[in-house]
């Protein structure tokens, strides 16, 4: 502003001056006006000097203060671009992906074998070795020996810039980005040694097919180790860095591949790696592609879903998809893929059934850990697949009549013993319930009525319970998808209202456990993408009902004499287990739910449309894969048994009428009651006219060795069925709107 003033102040002295002075003071004037206006023009080009010069100051001293916590540890640069989700089974096992999340296997610098190391220096970095970070002379040399060759055949970027980019910045192309590569290269090669920059190198790098670092591209291409690497396999992984899409002899031009394999081992040669002779051998060499199949996103779809969830429940999707959070989730990866398999066969095996779909989830009732859960026959069945069917809530059919009996047991209503009547009976609101044989059988007591799932004496047993106290009483069990009061009757016992399969399983783990219901999970715990722990489960249970009436409603479904009129020997494992089926009405649902103390598995087998199936009842459709899945989890396990509480009294009783036997006869059995319902009327075990209550499995000594057992591979999948399985006597409809069995 100054000199713009100068400027007008000395042209109106030369408009003035003009007819007084000389034409030398107009010149004085002129060139004085000249430099001023030259001053003025030359202000911008300072200021831009001034701007990139500080530009120049700044950007160092910046890219320092924001990256210098991730160059504090070579785990931290790997693992700095980390982003999305990968989530590992209870070994460790990487299964799934979210958010585009990388799983990388480091393999140790001195593991990794001196022929990938030196064929990557070859072509990558020839100076590796004698740079500081950035070598000029690399970028001139790799500029004029592409041109000659007009194609790339080596890199400008150092190794340690190419790590730079790499793992610290991101991929766009600008001065600036160029410049902090640059900063943070110097750095590195600052605080590093150069076999510590090559390990972290060859450990993130990309080499297509999905594998960052060299181990995962080793298995990527050839199924085995980065150690068992040969010269010819690691010349061609170097060989495919510049454009691993391109240059992939799985997925791009194999041949360019090859072409670019030949111009390592030159390279390798004249940088005196490998010798001539080293070099035509590797040349000869027949390499066989061996592609490892991953299955990163193809096992345990719901369950992953499920975990994604969670997630996003405890820490919004936003935080989770930029996380690089490393989850270790709760399940078995071996015993997912065998049950997945197990639905799968039984599901084909039954299709001529018009069974479509089956699911699975298998939890341990101590931590609420999910185990394994399938949740469709098949998650790529466009049809049925994609529901996961363990959360959809469908009708459990008799498999709920020992929640309503141990309300009953809980509030003395009933004993085991209690005789029940099983006779034909029109209830309240003219309903008259069938079993599922058709068949009476008279007095029965309430441990026979139970284990060969009777439907007239659980009716019975609802009606002393009371609707609204049964439903409230499910709540308390962990049940969250039952109306109100109102809109069930007396069936409710037999499975008339809907519950997801998963929480039937957290049910029945109630019984397992000795009555205390466990929050369920999907995660043990939740690493950073550095590794830092930032999340461990704690198992959390709370009490819901009492141990004896959980270990009377184990004593009566691990009862393989009580049942064996009903189920024969169709529910009995190598060991002691709790089991009960349930069949809803026209055979649209069959589930199967059993546990020991340690684990429990539900199984469900129907259609999603809720469509009948032709006469598959629980203990010919579920059942078979719950015998399967339990038992395959069982073997090399400790054998466990149901332990009586110390408050239960046991006491033989007569089975006709459930007194007190006063004599140990055939006509008696060991039965076990809550404090203060041991029956005060005597018996003197006359076996006529006795009811078949068999005798319940004696109280065992726990043991902790294993009892092994021998589990087949599920079974392969034969050819569907074209004619309906013809169902046992125990499994024929009845036609009543009323589940059955």
């Amino acid at each position: 502003m100054k000199r713009l003033k100068k400027i007008s102040h000395l042209l109106s002295q030369f408009r003035l001056e003009v007819s007084n002075k000389a034409m030398k003071e107009d010149k004085r004037i002129m060139t004085i006006i000249g430099r001023e206006i030259w001053l003025i023009s030359k202000q911008p080009l300072f200021y831009i000097l001034i701007a990139f010069l500080a530009l120049l100051v700044i950007t160092p001293i910046a890219t320092y203060l924001y990256f210098v916590r991730d160059l504090s540890s070579k785990e931290k640069i790997i693992n700095r671009n980390n982003e999305g989700v990968i989530l590992l089974d209870r070994n460790g096992t990487p299964f799934f992906s979210f958010y585009d999340g990388r799983t990388k296997e480091i393999i140790e610098y001195e593991n990794i074998p001196d022929d990938i190391k030196y064929a990557v220096v070859s072509v990558e970095d020839k100076d590796f070795y004698k740079h500081q970070g950035f070598s000029p002379t690399s970028v001139i040399r790799a500029v004029i020996t592409n041109l000659e060759e007009q194609e790339i055949k080596i890199g400008g970027s150092t190794i340690t810039q190419q790590l730079v980019k790499n793992a610290l910045l991101t991929p766009e192309r600008n001065f600036l980005r160029k410049y902090q590569e640059l900063v943070l290269a110097l750095e590195i090669d600052r605080r590093y040694s150069k076999d510590d920059i090559l390990d972290m190198y060859l450990n993130t790098v990309y080499f297509g097919e999905n594998a960052f670092g060299i181990q995962s591209a080793s298995k990527a291409y050839f199924s085995k180790d980065a150690s068992d690497l040969t010269l010819a396999e690691s010349a061609l992984l170097a060989a495919i860095l510049p454009a691993p899409s391109a240059y992939s002899p799985i997925s791009g031009n194999i041949d360019r591949a090859f072409q670019r394999q030949e111009v390592v081992l030159e390279e390798m040669v004249r940088q005196g790696y490998i010798s001539e002779e080293e070099k035509g051998e590797a040349l000869s060499e027949e390499i066989i592609f061996n592609p490892e199949e991953s299955d990163l996103n193809i096992v345990a779809p719901h369950f992953a879903l499920m975990v994604k969830q969670e997630l996003i429940d405890k820490y919004g999707e936003q935080k989770v998809a930029g996380s690089g959070f490393i989850v270790t989730t709760t399940l078995d990866l071996p015993l997912q893929e065998y049950a997945e398999e197990a639905v799968q066969n039984q599901v084909a095996r039954l299709r001529g059934n018009n069974a479509s779909n089956g699911a699975v989830v298998v939890l341990d009732p101590h931590t609420g850990e999910i185990i394994t859960l399938v949740g469709s026959h098949n998650w790529f069945n466009v049809e049925n697949g994609k529901i996961n069917m363990t959360l959809r809530p469908r009708q459990p059919g008799s498999s709920f009549k020992p929640i309503i009996y141990a309300d009953a047991f809980d509030r003395k209503l009933i004993t085991p013993a209690t005789v029940l009547h099983d006779e034909e009976t029109t209830f309240q609101g003219n309903y008259t319930p069938r079993n599922y044989d058709r068949r009476f059988r008279g007095d029965v007591l309430a441990r026979f009525a139970l284990a060969n799932s009777l439907n007239v004496p659980a009716v019975e047993v609802m009606e002393k319970v009371g609707v609204p106290d049964g439903l409230e009483f499910s709540k308390r069990l962990g049940i969250t998808t039952l109306r109100e009061p109102v809109d069930y009757g007396l069936s409710f016992v037999l499975g008339s209202g809907e519950v997801p399969l998963i929480e039937m399983t957290s049910v029945y783990g109630v019984f397992a456990v000795g009555g205390e219901l466990a929050e369920r999970t999907t995660i043990l715990n939740i690493k950073d993408k550095n590794g830092g722990e930032i999340f461990e489960t704690n198992p959390s249970r709370r009490r819901v009902l009492g141990r004896g009436v959980s270990f009377q409603i184990s004593s009566i479904l691990s009862d393989n004499a009580a049942r064996q009129e009903t189920f024969g020997n169709s529910l009995t494992i190598s060991r002691q287990a709790a089991v009960k089926t349930g069949t809803t009405e026209d055979y649209r649902d069959a589930l199967t739910l059993g546990y020991t103390p340690q684990i429990v598995v539900g199984v469900w087998v129907g259609n999603n449309d809720n469509s009948p199936m032709d006469s598959v009842a629980g203990s010919l459709g579920a059942a078979p894969i719950w015998r399967q899945v339990i038992e395959q989890y069982l073997q090399g396990k400790p054998v466990e048994r149901f332990v009586k509480p110390l408050n239960i009294d046991q006491q033989e009783v007569c089975r006709e009428n459930g007194q007190r036997a006063l004599d140990a006869t055939s006509s008696a059995y060991m039965e076990y009651f809550l404090p203060g319902t041991v029956p005060r009327g005597i018996c003197f075990g006359s076996e006529e006219g006795s009811t078949p209550t068999p005798s319940p499995t004696n109280e065992p000594t726990p043991t902790n060795q294993p009892e092994p057992t021998n589990t087949p591979k599920p079974t392969s999948t034969p050819q569907p069925i074209e004619q309906p399985l013809t169902p046992t006597p125990t499994d024929i409809p009845v036609t009543i709107p009323v589940p059955t069995v």
